[in-house]
Protein backbone atom coordinates (compact mmCIF):
# COMPACT_ATOMS: atom_id res chain seq x y z
CA UNK A 1 0.00 0.00 0.00
CA UNK A 2 1.00 3.17 -1.25
CA UNK A 3 0.49 5.92 1.86
CA UNK A 4 0.83 9.64 1.53
CA UNK A 5 1.02 11.04 5.61
CA UNK A 6 0.39 14.41 6.37
CA UNK A 7 1.93 15.15 9.78
CA UNK A 8 0.32 18.12 11.56
CA UNK A 9 1.70 19.74 14.52
CA UNK A 10 4.31 18.83 16.26
CA UNK A 11 3.37 14.89 17.66
CA UNK A 12 2.23 14.08 14.39
CA UNK A 13 5.20 15.87 12.26
CA UNK A 14 7.57 14.06 14.41
CA UNK A 15 5.47 10.50 13.68
CA UNK A 16 5.62 11.24 10.29
CA UNK A 17 9.46 11.74 10.40
CA UNK A 18 9.68 8.06 12.02
CA UNK A 19 7.16 6.67 9.14
CA UNK A 20 10.25 7.89 6.65
CA UNK A 21 13.03 6.98 8.43
CA UNK A 22 11.56 3.63 8.71
CA UNK A 23 10.83 3.62 4.80
CA UNK A 24 14.08 4.46 4.06
CA UNK A 25 15.97 1.82 6.07
CA UNK A 26 13.58 -0.51 4.97
CA UNK A 27 13.94 0.56 1.07
CA UNK A 28 10.72 0.14 -0.27
CA UNK A 29 9.73 3.54 -1.22
CA UNK A 30 5.94 3.16 -0.01
CA UNK A 31 5.48 5.98 2.37
CA UNK A 32 5.87 9.65 1.28
CA UNK A 33 5.20 12.37 3.70
CA UNK A 34 5.16 16.27 4.62
CA UNK A 35 5.11 18.47 8.34
CA UNK A 36 2.36 20.90 8.77
CA UNK A 37 2.92 23.12 11.63
CA UNK A 38 2.52 26.87 12.67
CA UNK A 39 5.90 26.59 15.42
CA UNK A 40 9.16 26.77 13.46
CA UNK A 41 11.13 25.12 15.94
CA UNK A 42 8.91 21.84 15.81
CA UNK A 43 9.99 21.98 12.10
CA UNK A 44 13.38 22.64 12.08
CA UNK A 45 13.69 19.58 15.21
CA UNK A 46 12.78 16.77 11.88
CA UNK A 47 15.30 14.55 10.87
CA UNK A 48 14.12 12.94 7.84
CA UNK A 49 11.45 15.00 6.17
CA UNK A 50 12.82 16.92 3.73
CA UNK A 51 13.64 20.67 3.93
CA UNK A 52 11.00 21.65 0.97
CA UNK A 53 8.33 18.85 2.36
CA UNK A 54 8.45 21.01 5.98
CA UNK A 55 5.08 23.42 5.58
CA UNK A 56 5.60 26.81 8.27
CA UNK A 57 1.61 27.95 8.24
CA UNK A 58 0.00 31.18 10.37
CA UNK A 59 3.48 33.31 10.28
CA UNK A 60 0.83 36.26 9.44
CA UNK A 61 -1.51 35.50 13.07
CA UNK A 62 1.57 33.56 15.11
CA UNK A 63 4.46 34.76 14.06
CA UNK A 64 6.18 31.02 13.57
CA UNK A 65 5.77 30.52 17.77
CA UNK A 66 2.42 27.94 18.15
CA UNK A 67 -0.94 28.57 18.78
CA UNK A 68 -0.77 27.37 22.04
CA UNK A 69 -3.43 24.93 22.72
CA UNK A 70 -5.74 27.14 20.72
CA UNK A 71 -6.82 24.70 18.12
CA UNK A 72 -9.92 27.24 16.88
CA UNK A 73 -6.90 29.11 16.29
CA UNK A 74 -5.48 26.55 14.43
CA UNK A 75 -8.55 25.99 12.93
CA UNK A 76 -8.47 28.97 11.02
CA UNK A 77 -4.99 29.01 10.18
CA UNK A 78 -5.53 25.70 8.69
CA UNK A 79 -8.27 27.18 6.70
CA UNK A 80 -6.77 30.63 5.43
CA UNK A 81 -3.60 28.33 4.06
CA UNK A 82 -5.41 25.59 2.46
CA UNK A 83 -4.12 25.97 -0.76
CA UNK A 84 -0.44 26.36 0.26
CA UNK A 85 -0.88 22.82 1.81
CA UNK A 86 -2.46 21.25 -0.77
CA UNK A 87 0.17 22.35 -3.06
CA UNK A 88 2.52 21.22 -1.25
CA UNK A 89 0.88 17.95 -1.51
CA UNK A 90 0.69 17.85 -5.25
CA UNK A 91 4.70 19.37 -5.69
CA UNK A 92 5.12 15.44 -4.06
CA UNK A 93 3.01 13.67 -5.94
CA UNK A 94 0.04 11.87 -5.83
CA UNK A 95 -0.96 10.06 -8.79
CA UNK A 96 -0.19 6.74 -7.44
CA UNK A 97 -0.67 6.87 -3.71
CA UNK A 98 -3.58 4.60 -2.09
CA UNK A 99 -4.26 6.24 0.82
CA UNK A 100 -3.90 10.12 2.65
CA UNK A 101 -3.29 9.76 6.46
CA UNK A 102 -3.19 12.52 8.82
CA UNK A 103 -1.22 11.78 11.93
CA UNK A 104 -1.91 14.76 14.78
CA UNK A 105 -1.74 14.78 18.75
CA UNK A 106 -5.73 15.37 19.60
CA UNK A 107 -4.55 17.48 22.48
CA UNK A 108 -3.10 20.53 21.23
CA UNK A 109 -3.57 23.40 19.22
CA UNK A 110 -1.95 23.10 15.26
CA UNK A 111 -2.48 19.38 14.52
CA UNK A 112 -5.73 19.48 17.10
CA UNK A 113 -7.65 22.01 14.84
CA UNK A 114 -6.14 21.61 11.04
CA UNK A 115 -6.09 18.60 11.08
CA UNK A 116 -10.68 18.05 10.28
CA UNK A 117 -10.14 21.39 8.08
CA UNK A 118 -7.53 19.44 5.72
CA UNK A 119 -9.47 16.22 6.29
CA UNK A 120 -12.76 18.21 4.32
CA UNK A 121 -10.46 19.44 1.75
CA UNK A 122 -8.55 16.46 0.83
CA UNK A 123 -11.98 14.14 0.89
CA UNK A 124 -13.24 17.25 -1.53
CA UNK A 125 -10.29 17.36 -3.70
CA UNK A 126 -8.74 13.45 -4.54
CA UNK A 127 -10.78 10.21 -4.87
CA UNK A 128 -8.30 8.20 -2.69
CA UNK A 129 -9.65 7.52 1.17
CA UNK A 130 -8.41 9.87 3.82
CA UNK A 131 -7.53 8.53 7.30
CA UNK A 132 -6.52 9.74 10.89
CA UNK A 133 -4.00 8.67 13.53
CA UNK A 134 -5.46 10.57 16.43
CA UNK A 135 -3.04 10.49 19.67
CA UNK A 136 -4.90 10.83 22.39
CA UNK A 137 -3.15 12.37 25.51
CA UNK A 138 -3.55 10.85 28.84
CA UNK A 139 -5.87 12.84 31.31
CA UNK A 140 -2.58 14.12 33.57
CA UNK A 141 -1.81 16.29 30.71
CA UNK A 142 -4.82 18.62 31.97
CA UNK A 143 -8.38 18.92 30.98
CA UNK A 144 -7.89 21.83 28.63
CA UNK A 145 -5.90 19.19 26.48
CA UNK A 146 -8.52 16.29 27.34
CA UNK A 147 -11.50 18.96 25.96
CA UNK A 148 -9.63 19.88 23.00
CA UNK A 149 -9.61 16.49 22.20
CA UNK A 150 -12.31 15.42 22.48
CA UNK A 151 -13.75 19.08 20.40
CA UNK A 152 -11.28 17.65 17.29
CA UNK A 153 -12.22 14.30 17.80
CA UNK A 154 -15.88 14.55 17.56
CA UNK A 155 -15.38 16.45 14.43
CA UNK A 156 -12.23 14.61 12.37
CA UNK A 157 -14.82 11.43 12.42
CA UNK A 158 -16.87 13.15 10.40
CA UNK A 159 -14.20 14.22 8.00
CA UNK A 160 -12.33 11.08 7.12
CA UNK A 161 -12.91 7.55 6.14
CA UNK A 162 -11.83 6.27 9.13
CA UNK A 163 -9.85 7.32 12.48
CA UNK A 164 -7.47 5.23 14.23
CA UNK A 165 -6.79 6.03 17.83
CA UNK A 166 -3.43 5.73 19.71
CA UNK A 167 -4.54 6.35 23.71
CA UNK A 168 -1.06 7.66 25.52
CA UNK A 169 -2.38 6.88 28.76
CA UNK A 170 -2.70 3.41 27.80
CA UNK A 171 0.81 3.22 26.86
CA UNK A 172 2.26 4.79 29.68
CA UNK A 173 4.42 2.81 32.24
CA UNK A 174 3.70 3.51 35.73
CA UNK A 175 5.38 6.44 37.48
CA UNK A 176 6.92 7.63 33.62
CA UNK A 177 5.75 10.87 32.45
CA UNK A 178 3.91 11.61 29.32
CA UNK A 179 7.20 13.79 28.34
CA UNK A 180 9.60 11.09 29.58
CA UNK A 181 7.80 8.68 27.15
CA UNK A 182 6.75 10.44 23.77
CA UNK A 183 9.58 8.68 21.93
CA UNK A 184 8.92 5.22 23.11
CA UNK A 185 5.28 5.80 22.49
CA UNK A 186 5.73 7.48 18.77
CA UNK A 187 7.69 4.54 18.07
CA UNK A 188 4.98 1.98 18.94
CA UNK A 189 2.86 3.82 16.70
CA UNK A 190 5.22 3.48 13.99
CA UNK A 191 5.93 -0.45 14.47
CA UNK A 192 2.08 -1.20 13.96
CA UNK A 193 1.51 0.92 11.31
CA UNK A 194 4.11 0.58 9.29
CA UNK A 195 3.69 -3.11 9.11
CA UNK A 196 -0.19 -2.39 8.41
CA UNK A 197 0.20 0.29 5.90
CA UNK A 198 3.37 -1.64 4.06
CA UNK A 199 1.21 -4.57 2.93
CA UNK A 200 0.94 -5.70 -0.17
CA UNK A 201 4.16 -4.21 -1.70
CA UNK A 202 6.76 -6.58 -3.45
CA UNK A 203 9.60 -6.67 -1.65
CA UNK A 204 13.07 -8.57 -1.82
CA UNK A 205 10.98 -11.77 0.31
CA UNK A 206 8.78 -12.00 -2.32
CA UNK A 207 4.67 -11.94 -2.57
CA UNK A 208 2.84 -13.82 -0.02
CA UNK A 209 0.40 -16.83 -0.31
CA UNK A 210 -2.69 -14.68 0.62
CA UNK A 211 -1.46 -11.55 -0.24
CA UNK A 212 -3.56 -8.53 1.60
CA UNK A 213 -3.42 -5.60 -0.87
CA UNK A 214 -4.57 -2.19 -0.19
CA UNK A 215 -8.10 -2.49 -1.48
CA UNK A 216 -8.27 -5.31 1.57
CA UNK A 217 -7.09 -2.71 3.78
CA UNK A 218 -9.94 -0.07 2.26
CA UNK A 219 -12.75 -2.14 2.28
CA UNK A 220 -11.89 -3.27 6.14
CA UNK A 221 -12.02 0.64 7.14
CA UNK A 222 -14.87 1.73 4.89
CA UNK A 223 -17.33 1.85 7.61
CA UNK A 224 -16.01 4.94 9.12
CA UNK A 225 -15.89 5.51 12.79
CA UNK A 226 -13.32 4.45 15.09
CA UNK A 227 -10.69 1.74 14.87
CA UNK A 228 -8.01 -0.23 16.86
CA UNK A 229 -5.03 -1.95 16.07
CA UNK A 230 -3.27 -4.59 17.65
CA UNK A 231 0.08 -6.33 17.41
CA UNK A 232 2.12 -9.24 18.75
CA UNK A 233 5.91 -10.26 17.62
CA UNK A 234 7.00 -14.00 17.98
CA UNK A 235 10.00 -14.74 19.60
CA UNK A 236 13.10 -15.05 17.45
CA UNK A 237 12.52 -16.89 14.59
CA UNK A 238 15.07 -20.73 14.70
CA UNK A 239 17.21 -20.67 11.65
CA UNK A 240 15.28 -23.55 9.52
CA UNK A 241 15.78 -21.67 6.20
CA UNK A 242 19.06 -23.07 6.17
CA UNK A 243 18.23 -26.64 6.65
CA UNK A 244 15.65 -26.42 3.87
CA UNK A 245 18.11 -24.68 1.68
CA UNK A 246 19.93 -27.96 0.16
CA UNK A 247 20.38 -29.56 -3.00
CA UNK A 248 17.56 -31.05 -4.45
CA UNK A 249 18.55 -34.61 -3.87
CA UNK A 250 19.08 -34.13 -0.42
CA UNK A 251 15.21 -34.28 -0.33
CA UNK A 252 15.83 -38.48 -1.43
CA UNK A 253 17.92 -39.06 1.73
CA UNK A 254 15.65 -38.10 4.34
CA UNK A 255 14.49 -40.63 6.62
CA UNK A 256 10.91 -41.53 7.61
CA UNK A 257 11.59 -39.71 11.24
CA UNK A 258 12.41 -36.66 8.88
CA UNK A 259 8.84 -36.58 6.82
CA UNK A 260 7.14 -36.64 10.67
CA UNK A 261 9.34 -33.97 11.87
CA UNK A 262 8.25 -31.94 8.88
CA UNK A 263 4.27 -33.05 9.44
CA UNK A 264 4.69 -31.67 13.00
CA UNK A 265 6.32 -28.44 11.83
CA UNK A 266 3.58 -27.31 9.47
CA UNK A 267 1.45 -27.91 12.53
CA UNK A 268 3.64 -26.04 14.44
CA UNK A 269 3.63 -23.22 12.47
CA UNK A 270 -0.24 -23.07 12.16
CA UNK A 271 -0.26 -23.20 16.11
CA UNK A 272 2.46 -20.21 16.42
CA UNK A 273 0.69 -18.07 13.74
CA UNK A 274 -3.08 -18.68 16.08
CA UNK A 275 -1.45 -17.92 19.45
CA UNK A 276 0.15 -14.93 17.69
CA UNK A 277 -3.13 -13.69 16.37
CA UNK A 278 -4.87 -14.17 19.99
CA UNK A 279 -2.23 -12.09 21.05
CA UNK A 280 -2.07 -9.31 19.27
CA UNK A 281 -6.06 -9.19 19.74
CA UNK A 282 -6.13 -10.22 23.45
CA UNK A 283 -3.20 -8.00 24.43
CA UNK A 284 -2.54 -3.88 24.75
CA UNK A 285 -4.48 -2.51 21.49
CA UNK A 286 -3.74 1.33 20.63
CA UNK A 287 -7.40 1.73 21.89
CA UNK A 288 -8.63 -0.25 24.63
CA UNK A 289 -12.22 -1.41 24.18
CA UNK A 290 -14.51 -4.15 23.49
CA UNK A 291 -13.27 -6.19 20.51
CA UNK A 292 -16.83 -7.56 20.79
CA UNK A 293 -18.48 -4.68 19.04
CA UNK A 294 -16.07 -4.58 16.53
CA UNK A 295 -17.84 -4.30 12.87
CA UNK A 296 -15.26 -6.07 10.93
CA UNK A 297 -11.50 -7.21 11.33
CA UNK A 298 -8.67 -7.89 8.80
CA UNK A 299 -5.66 -10.03 10.12
CA UNK A 300 -2.26 -9.29 8.69
CA UNK A 301 0.99 -11.84 9.51
CA UNK A 302 4.54 -10.56 8.42
CA UNK A 303 7.76 -12.38 8.54
CA UNK A 304 9.83 -15.11 6.72
CA UNK A 305 8.07 -16.39 3.65
CA UNK A 306 9.02 -19.93 5.20
CA UNK A 307 7.55 -19.30 8.68
CA UNK A 308 3.86 -18.23 7.20
CA UNK A 309 1.05 -21.11 6.95
CA UNK A 310 -2.46 -20.75 4.82
CA UNK A 311 -3.59 -23.30 7.46
CA UNK A 312 -2.61 -20.44 10.69
CA UNK A 313 -3.80 -17.74 8.44
CA UNK A 314 -7.51 -19.31 8.04
CA UNK A 315 -7.71 -20.30 11.36
CA UNK A 316 -6.94 -17.17 12.31
CA UNK A 317 -9.30 -15.29 10.78
CA UNK A 318 -11.70 -17.78 11.84
CA UNK A 319 -11.07 -17.09 15.27
CA UNK A 320 -11.32 -13.11 14.87
CA UNK A 321 -14.58 -13.77 13.19
CA UNK A 322 -15.87 -16.03 16.02
CA UNK A 323 -15.18 -12.87 18.77
CA UNK A 324 -16.40 -9.93 16.69
CA UNK A 325 -19.90 -8.16 16.04
CA UNK A 326 -19.29 -8.58 12.36
CA UNK A 327 -18.71 -11.20 9.72
CA UNK A 328 -16.57 -9.69 7.52
CA UNK A 329 -12.76 -10.73 8.29
CA UNK A 330 -10.36 -10.08 6.09
CA UNK A 331 -6.38 -11.63 6.19
CA UNK A 332 -3.16 -12.59 4.79
CA UNK A 333 0.52 -12.39 4.92
CA UNK A 334 3.15 -10.33 3.83
CA UNK A 335 6.66 -12.00 3.59
CA UNK A 336 9.32 -9.70 4.80
CA UNK A 337 13.14 -10.19 5.66
CA UNK A 338 13.06 -10.39 9.20
CA UNK A 339 13.98 -12.78 12.20
CA UNK A 340 10.24 -12.51 13.82
CA UNK A 341 7.04 -12.96 13.07
CA UNK A 342 4.79 -9.59 13.52
CA UNK A 343 0.58 -10.32 13.98
CA UNK A 344 -1.24 -7.05 13.40
CA UNK A 345 -4.99 -6.92 13.87
CA UNK A 346 -7.38 -4.38 12.80
CA UNK A 347 -10.52 -3.39 14.97
CA UNK A 348 -12.42 -1.43 12.52
CA UNK A 349 -15.82 0.46 13.55
CA UNK A 350 -15.63 -0.29 17.15
CA UNK A 351 -18.85 0.71 19.26
CA UNK A 352 -17.71 0.69 22.26
CA UNK A 353 -14.31 2.06 24.03
CA UNK A 354 -14.56 3.33 27.55
CA UNK A 355 -11.83 5.53 26.74
CA UNK A 356 -13.45 7.91 24.18
CA UNK A 357 -16.63 7.85 26.72
CA UNK A 358 -14.38 9.33 29.30
CA UNK A 359 -13.07 12.43 27.23
CA UNK A 360 -16.36 13.30 26.26
CA UNK A 361 -17.46 13.61 29.86
CA UNK A 362 -14.70 14.72 30.96
CA UNK A 363 -14.93 17.42 28.19
CA UNK A 364 -18.39 18.33 28.70
CA UNK A 365 -17.84 19.18 32.79
CA UNK A 366 -14.89 21.16 31.68
CA UNK A 367 -16.89 23.51 29.12
CA UNK A 368 -19.74 23.71 32.05
CA UNK A 369 -17.02 24.58 34.06
CA UNK A 370 -15.38 27.63 31.98
CA UNK A 371 -19.13 28.46 31.36
CA UNK A 372 -19.87 28.77 35.08
CA UNK A 373 -16.52 30.67 35.81
CA UNK A 374 -17.43 33.22 33.05
CA UNK A 375 -21.02 34.08 34.78
CA UNK A 376 -19.16 34.47 38.66
CA UNK A 377 -16.94 36.75 37.23
CA UNK A 378 -16.58 40.45 39.18
CA UNK A 379 -14.40 42.88 38.99
CA UNK A 380 -12.33 45.08 41.10
CA UNK A 381 -13.45 48.08 39.51
CA UNK A 382 -16.47 49.75 39.65
CA UNK A 383 -18.68 50.00 36.53
CA UNK A 384 -19.99 52.98 37.57
CA UNK A 385 -16.28 54.92 37.00
CA UNK A 386 -16.33 56.33 33.83
CA UNK A 387 -13.81 54.75 30.97
CA UNK A 388 -11.20 56.88 29.16
CA UNK A 389 -12.60 55.81 26.01
CA UNK A 390 -15.26 53.25 24.72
Amino acid sequence: MRVFFIGFGQAGGKVVDMFIEQDKRSQTQSFRGIAVNTARTDLMGLKHIELKDRLLIGQTVVKGHGVGTDNVTGARVTADEIDSIINAIDSRGTHDIDAFVIVAGLGGGTGSGGSPVLARHLKRIYREPVYAIGILPAPEEGRLYSYNAARSLSTLVNEVDNTFIFDNSAWKNEGESVKDAYSRLNDEIVRRFGVLFRAGEVGKAGVGEMVVDSSEIINTLRGGGISSVGYAISEKVSPRTKQQKKSLFSGLMRSNKDKTEQVLTGEDKSAKIIALVRRAMLGRLTLPCDYSTAERALVLLAGPPEEMDRKGVEKSKSWVEENIAGVEVRGGDYPVQSDYIAAVVVLATIGNAPRITELLETAKSTKEEVLKSKEKRTTMFDDGIEPLFE
